[in-house]
């Protein structure tokens, strides 16, 4: 389903890799259903319930009306279990969706790469416009916030 690991990092102009992954409620998410309808903005972080990862969760939580007057959608992609996910998002009030990628096929399948010497996961987010196509990419791990920023910029722009 992931197709083909590559080994650079996906960029704007590529076509955005269909998944099945479940939720935070278990439920099956599958990118047909996502992609080709309205924008999605996909953010890959380390850990659910970390200090970085908390921060730039609940500034996509705060500015979510603002995603979703713009018709895009947010997705969270670690490799947390849906449990874990859930009581993530209940604790912070996540309005979006979280996806369990436990075997970490959908991270390789848009290699995104581990950062400090391979340790963490690393922190990418990505901005797919309502084809399905990559339109813009922001990698930082220690600028967590700055993904929210980043991808709404761009999600107005599309």
């Amino acid at each position: 389903m992931f197709g083909i690991q590559s080994h650079a990092q996906l960029k704007p102009g590529d076509k955005a890799p269909a998944f099945k992954l479940s939720d935070q409620h278990g439920n099956l998410v599958n990118s047909e259903t996502v992609f080709g309808k309205k924008p999605v903005v996909i953010y890959f972080y380390p850990k659910d319930d970390t200090p970085g990862c908390t921060r730039e969760a609940c500034s996509f939580r705060d500015s979510y009306q603002d995603f979703e007057d713009a018709g895009a959608v947010v997705i969270g992609v670690s490799s947390d279990s849906p449990a874990s996910h859930k009581k993530f998002a209940e604790k912070y009030r996540l309005p979006f969706t979280l996806l369990s990628d436990h075997k970490n096929e959908l991270r390789n399948a848009f290699a995104v790469k581990a950062d400090l010497f391979g340790l963490i996961p690393g922190r990418v987010t990505f901005v797919i416009d309502s084809q399905g196509i990559i339109r813009f990419v922001f990698s930082s791990q220690m600028s967590a916030e700055k993904h929210m920023e980043e991808s709404l910029k761009a999600i107005k722009e599309l």
